[in-house]
C-alpha cells in the first residue's frame, strides 16, 4: 500500500497508488488526511480504496496527479544530524554520543516532482538522502518495547542544505530551512509493510544519474526506536509529526572538489521497498 497526498478538486486529498493510477479516497473516518488513513486497520483502508475505485472520477493517472509533500503541514519536523558514522567522519566530526537534533519548518518542504529552489543568496545547495518516519499516534516517555507502536509509516526525504548558511552559526537550523528545499515523499508506506524500524533498507542518492550516496539504514547510529525514546524524553510526539533520520556519507560539500546542486540538475533519493523521490533544481527569481 502506498498513500499520497495530492491536490484534487482544488483541495488536498489522500490517494492510494495502484500501479500507474491514484485512487482518491474520501476523508478518513477519524483523524485527518494521510495520517488519518494510516491510523485505520488495513482491511478498512483496503475496503475504502475498493469502494472509491468504483467511481471513475476518483481514478486518476499517477503521471498527471499534482502531488503535495507526503505530510503537507506537519506539526513538527525533527531531523537528526550525523546519524551515520561515515557521514560524521567526512565532516570532521567524532562519532556522537547523543543525536544532533534540529528542526525544520513546514514552508521548507516540497513535493515529489516539484522544482526545488536554489536560493538567490547561495550557490552551496547540497543533497542528503534520508529515511523519514511518519508519526501516527501520540507518544511521550516511550520505551524500546513500545516506541515503534507510534510509527504510522515511512517515506523518503531529501534534507536539502545550504552549507554556507548552515555554518554561519553553531546551530544548523538557518541552513536547513530555506523555502522549498526539503522534498518529502513521493508516498508513505505503512510501517506494517516494512521491517521494524525500517532497518536493513538500501538508501541511495543520485545526481543527474550518478550515484552519490549508497548505504543501508542498518548503519544508523541511532535507530528509529532509540531515536523516538530520546525525543519523547523531551517532547510529546503527535500524529503527523515527521522524524528525518539523517544521511550517510557522499554529500556534496565533503567531495573534492565539492559538488553542489544547480539549476537544471535532477536529484533522486531512493529507499528500498519505499520508492524514488525525484526533483529538479531551479534558481530562485531575482
Amino acid at each position: 500500500m502506498k498513500l499520497v497526498t495530492l491536490l484534487h478538486a482544488g483541495a488536498p486529498a489522500v490517494g492510494c497508488v495502484e500501479q500507474q493510477h491514484v485512487v482518491v479516497l474520501p476523508a478518513p473516518p477519524s483523524g485527518e488526511g494521510l495520517v488519518g488513513w494510516l491510523q485505520q486497520p488495513p482491511p478498512q483502508l483496503a475496503q475504502a480504496a475498493a469502494q472509491a475505485r468504483a467511481d471513475a472520477a476518483r481514478v486518476l493517472p499517477l503521471s498527471g496527479a499534482q502531488l503535495l509533500p507526503a505530510v503537507p503541514r506537519p506539526g513538527k519536523v525533527v531531523c537528526l544530524g550525523l546519524n551515520y558514522a561515515d557521514h560524521a567522519a567526512e565532516g570532521g566530526h567524532k562519532k556522537p554520543e547523543y543525536p544532533s537534533f534540529f528542526l525544520r519548518v513546514p514552508s521548507s518542504l516540497a513535493a515529489h516532482g516539484e522544482a526545488l529552489l536554489r536560493p538567490r543568496v547561495s550557490e552551496r545547495f547540497d543533497y542528503e538522502a534520508e529515511l523519514a518516519v511518519i508519526v501516527g499516534r501520540r507518544g511521550r516517555h516511550l520505551t524500546e518495547a513500545n516506541a515503534l507502536e507510534v510509527v504510522a509509516g515511512y517515506t523518503c526525504f531529501n534534507d536539502g542544505s545550504l552549507r554556507d548558511y548552515q555554518r554561519k552559526t553553531t546551530q544548523w537550523t538557518i541552513g536547513k530551512n530555506f523555502d522549498r528545499t526539503g522534498p518529502l515523499g513521493p508516498w508513505v508506506v505503512p510501517a506494517s509493510e516494512l521491517p521494524p524500524g525500517a532497518a536493513g533498507l538500501k538508501i541511495e542518492s543520485r545526481l543527474n544519474g550518478q550515484v552519490m550516496q549508497s548505504s543501508n539504514t542498518a548503519h544508523m547510529l541511532f535507530p528509529v526506536a532509540e531515536t523516538l525514546c530520546l525525543l519523547t524524553e523531551v517532547m510529546t510526539l503527535e500524529p503527523g509529526d515527521v522524524i528525518a533520520m539523517g544521511t550517510p556519507s557522499g554529500v556534496g560539500y565533503a567531495r573534492n572538489p565539492p559538488v553542489f546542486m544547480k539549476a537544471g540538475d535532477r536529484i533522486e533519493i531512493e529507499l528500498e521497498r519505499i520508492g524514488v523521490l525525484a526533483n529538479t533544481i531551479v534558481d530562485e527569481e531575482r
